[in-house]
């Protein structure tokens, strides 16, 4: 299911942070593409999440790694401080796909969530919501070695709010069933399928066979439970200031 548009919110304002926030990672992105293949390599390592790394454990100094059927030494700590990679890789993708779903979800409903916050606030809610995401999925990976990148922590932040404050707007939504086809769907089901096929499948990769690598479904979840925290939160300030 891919989310296309959602037509019946109106903005009141225009979306300034989203479009800077989509044009910044499709940026770095073309910045990756343009490094070779140990560059973009030593580029993830460096500027992406380390669990390992920042749960105390020795960085990666001079590490043997095969590429092109070589071994390499490779320095493949990171120049910034390790808290700070936190923020570095809400903006790097692995690829095409993880780029283009990410700024698909960002685009359709950033917008309206940046409308009801106002635009510094939804800038700092979705900082937040990915620097969430981001030690959720540490605390379940602390030993891991392998970087984390993506903007998908900080968009699920997104999607939790866009659920709490327009639950039963219509998404028009991309599927296919044997055909493709684009229906209405409420967003109420549409981010449910969404949150209960994270969970799901963030439950499954806990078992030490699917460890240490893959989709960072505990980063979606947090990304998303913070999301939905932030807009009840703004809800309940909305129905206080109308009875006030």
């Amino acid at each position: 299911m891919i989310p296309l548009s959602d037509p019946h919110i109106a903005r009141r304002t225009f979306p300034y942070v989203t479009i800077a926030l989509l044009a910044i990672n499709v940026l770095v992105f073309l910045y990756q593409f343009t490094l070779g293949e140990l560059e973009s390599f030593q580029f993830v390592y460096k500027f992406g999440v380390v669990p390992a790394e920042l749960t105390g454990l020795p960085e990666l100094t001079k590490v043997p790694v095969q590429l092109d059927q070589r071994i390499m030494l490779l320095e493949l700590a990171s120049p910034i401080p390790t808290w700070a990679t936190i923020f570095t890789s809400m903006f790097m993708h692995g690829g095409f796909l993880h780029i283009i779903g990410n700024m698909v979800f960002l685009w359709v409903f950033g917008d309206n969530v940046e409308d009801r916050l106002g635009h510094v606030r939804y800038l700092v809610f979705y900082l937040a919501a990915g620097v969430a995401a981001a030690l959720a999925q540490v605390w379940v990976s602390q030993d891991s070695y392998t970087p984390m990148v993506g903007a998908s922590g900080a968009i699920a932040g997104v999607l939790g709010a866009y659920l709490v404050l327009y639950p039963s707007s219509r998404v028009n939504t991309l599927i296919w069933f044997g055909i493709v086809t684009v229906i209405p769907m409420p967003a109420v089901v549409l981010i449910g399928i969404w949150a209960v096929l994270q969970l799901f499948s963030g439950l499954g990769s806990l078992g030490p066979e699917t460890a240490g690598g893959g989709v960072a479904y505990f980063a979606h979840l947090g990304g998303f439970v913070v999301g939905i925290a932030v807009a009840l939160l703004v809800r309940l300030a909305t129905l206080t200031q109308r009875r006030a």
